[in-house]
């Protein structure tokens, strides 16, 4: 079956840098958009960003555009997310996802991992 493991998520000062990553498994990651969310408490689940099969297209919400890239592998079936500049409203889970479609609407996506949290605080 399908698995998206989450990693490298943590605590990290405001300005900070983190680096998640997330691996798949069970299908040909190559051929899947994989895309990240957010969730922080008492809010809808967002959209982060997402990139196409081969990489070569990507999308960001504004909150995060020119601090976040998204990235992948696909010879190690592991789609990354740099984020840099972090600010405390970064704060969440975050989580990746696998779908069909680049699009910023959760339900494009039918496999998800189970999130890794980020706290962004001095």
């Amino acid at each position: 079956q399908v698995q998206l493991v989450e990693s490298g998520g943590g605590l990290v000062q405001p300005g900070g840098s983190l680096r998640l990553s997330c691996a798949a498994s069970g299908r040909t990651f190559s051929t899947y958009v994989m895309g990240w969310f957010r969730q922080a408490p008492g809010k809808e689940r967002e959209f982060v960003a997402a990139s196409s099969r081969s990489g070569s297209s990507t999308a960001y919400a504004d909150s995060v555009k020119g601090r976040f890239t998204i990235s992948r592998d696909n010879a190690k079936n592991t789609v990354y997310l740099q984020m840099n500049r972090l600010k405390p409203e970064d704060t969440a889970v975050y989580y990746c996802a696998q779908g069909r479609v680049v699009t910023i609407m959760s339900k494009g996506y039918d496999y998800w991992g189970q999130g890794t949290q980020v706290t962004v605080s001095s």
